[in-house]
């Protein structure tokens, strides 16, 4: 199963995220969506999950969840936007990730693109970054990996290049 992560597009999809998106078997959208027309975009290309972040309209908060838990080639993923990382984990999830930790913790919100074991809890994090063009980042950026029975393998770093 080959998943495109990507997060904080901020109302922005071109043509090289969509390019990236329809090589997916799903792409998971960790939120800051922005617009709808950026998840109806790649919608017609490929499989999609999303969680709305802090960024977004109450049209897209109908659409997606705030959480989003889910098990898939027998990994168990909860994907969140504002979610922390391993040793600063956000209030407002810190309790449930300790009680019932996943294998794979995704969240976005920090711009900043993360891929950390949480040795204590024995879960994989990621943040892919921000792949949009609004923010303080300076790279654009997107994961590509690979489920396998439970595995993930074959991650990969997308640099779609500085920000316009």
């Amino acid at each position: 199963m080959k998943i495109l992560l990507l997060s904080d597009t901020h109302g922005y999809v071109d043509e090289r995220i969509l390019d990236y998106a329809s090589k997916a078997d799903e792409v998971w959208h960790a939120g800051d969506i922005g617009d709808l027309k950026v998840t109806d975009e790649i919608s017609k290309v490929s499989r999609l999950r999303a969680v709305y972040g802090n960024i977004d309209n109450a049209e897209i908060r109908k659409e997606f969840p705030l959480h989003h838990r889910f098990e898939i080639e027998s990994l168990d993923v909860w994907m969140t936007h504002i979610g922390g990382y391993p040793g600063k984990y956000s209030p407002a999830i810190r309790e449930e990730i300790y009680k019932n930790p996943p294998k794979l913790f995704i969240c976005g919100h920090s711009h900043i693109l993360k891929v950390m074991p949480d040795k204590k809890l024995n879960l994989l994090h990621m943040n892919p970054g921000a792949c949009g063009i609004y923010g303080f980042h300076q790279v654009r950026t997107m994961l590509r990996f690979e489920i396998n029975s439970g595995k993930i393998e074959n991650p990969e770093v997308i640099e779609l290049g500085k920000r316009i």
